[in-house]
């Protein structure tokens, strides 16, 4: 995992391996002069390294403000909370957001509007100030532009995250995350032969079955009796759609695909 407490590591010990990390993995990048002076992401993360020092003495408010003034030049936010490793390049970087306990480990690549986010434990307020809230990356971890990793949740070593992709789950190591939600498609360069599911298009499936088998019903109530109507009018197959629906199939997921999609899996 990551060196950054190391003491030895010193300030521009972290400058000259960040500044040959750059060189060695943006073709754009033609001298050291050229990234020291037009880098935004190595402006950002330099500076963050400052204002971290202050955080772990306590300086709260100093620590945010030296990190807010790299916001505003940069358009890069890094709380000064946050635990970054060795080699850690942003790249292009505006609209970077990596929130207090993010972890992040040694040579790790963000491209544009990564989110690294506390998901819904940010919405608990002061009762989770001190625990673990934002992501953990492991070492060597890649995240496209876009993405959005949300919660206390970890993505392994050497993962790759596609661009716009939302992570709520853990990410083994050596895989490949896409889609909205995020789904593991590569592990150990093998492809892994699994369905992407469409989570807004089922949630808009299920609601139509939905309907469409209560407006069935609905007929049936109009053209009976409704005092004298028994169980065995409804036809069976649109009993078997409501089973379904509902989950209560056998060798079925019992995961209803309206409630995923309005648990956010979908947004």
């Amino acid at each position: 995992m990551s060196q950054s407490d190391s003491p030895t590591t010193t300030w521009f010990e972290h400058l000259d391996e960040t500044v040959e990390s750059i060189l060695k993995n943006d073709p754009a990048a033609r001298s050291r002069l050229e990234v020291i002076l037009c880098y935004p992401g190595l402006h950002a993360v330099m500076i963050y390294r400052i204002a971290n020092v202050f955080y772990k003495a306590k300086r709260y408010t100093l620590a945010r403000l030296i990190s807010q003034w790299a916001r505003t030049m940069t358009g890069i936010e890094i709380h000064p909370g946050a635990t970054i490793g060795r080699r850690f390049i942003i790249d292009h970087g505006m609209g970077v957001v990596i929130g207090e306990t993010s972890h992040i480990g040694d040579d790790c690549f963000l491209y544009q509007g990564v989110t690294l986010g506390a998901g819904a434990e940010a919405r608990q307020g002061e009762q989770t100030r001190d625990t673990k809230r934002h992501p953990t990356l492991g070492n060597g971890v890649v995240v496209g532009s876009g993405a959005e990793i949300q919660g206390a949740i970890t993505v392994s070593d050497n993962a790759r995250v596609a661009s716009g992709s939302i992570v709520l789950k853990d990410v083994p190591p050596n895989s490949t995350v896409v889609g909205m939600p995020g789904r593991v498609i590569y592990r150990d360069g093998q492809r892994i032969n699994e369905k992407l599911p469409d989570i807004e298009a089922e949630a808009i499936k299920s609601l139509k079955n939905r309907i469409e088998v209560l407006e069935t019903l609905l007929r049936q109530l109009q053209g009976d009796n409704a005092t004298n109507l028994a169980s065995d009018s409804i036809n069976q197959s649109e009993q078997d759609k409501l089973d379904w629906l509902d989950g209560n199939t056998e060798n079925e997921s019992t995961e209803d695909p309206v409630e995923v999609f309005l648990q956010g899996a979908g947004i």
